[in-house]
């Protein structure tokens, strides 16, 4: 009579050769160890990639929020101009507006930065127009239209210039 032994079973019987055996396990071992690691720093790349890409996200939302904001604050600034000298209490007002809105912005890296007098700069300036002076020499900034800024030491928005010719 011949004994029928079904795969599921195989393994109850012992090994005839136990050193092949600790072997084949200590193989099998270090295979399941190194799965685990790459399996682990999967998902550690993962989560680096998801922090990543949400503060890419985050980001991105500050900027659709901030850029409206510079253009409230360039209309705060046209309000002051066309106010001269004028220091009635409305325009005490504005003033304190736009400063407050500065230092907000000012708390989240956004900072205005200079252009007049500084030689242009295509990657900071937009150029409008270009005029004729003799006092400065060609290329400089001779006036700044709308400032520009920085976030985080990267360029938000460019500053709209003339440009002496």
């Amino acid at each position: 009579m011949e004994i029928q032994i079904r795969e599921d079973e195989q393994n109850i019987l012992p090994p005839a050769d136990w050193a092949g055996e600790i072997r084949r396990l200590q193989e099998e071992l270090m295979n399941e160890r190194d799965r685990n690691l790459r399996t682990l720093a999967d998902f550690n790349n993962y989560r680096r990639r998801r922090e990543r890409d949400g503060r890419k996200f985050a980001g991105e939302g500050k900027r659709e929020i901030i850029l409206p904001l510079l253009s409230i604050i360039d209309d705060l600034e046209n309000a002051m101009r066309w106010a001269g000298g004028d220091e009635g209490p409305f325009v005490r007002g504005v003033r304190i507006i736009h400063q407050k809105l500065l230092v907000l912005l000012d708390t989240h890296g956004v900072v205005a930065f200079e252009s007049f007098g500084t030689p242009f700069d295509h990657n900071l300036h937009e150029a409008v127009a270009m005029v004729e002076r003799e006092d400065v020499e060609p290329g400089t900034v001779v006036d700044e239209l709308r400032r520009g800024y920085l976030w985080n030491n990267e360029l938000l928005r460019t500053a709209q210039v003339r440009v002496a010719g």
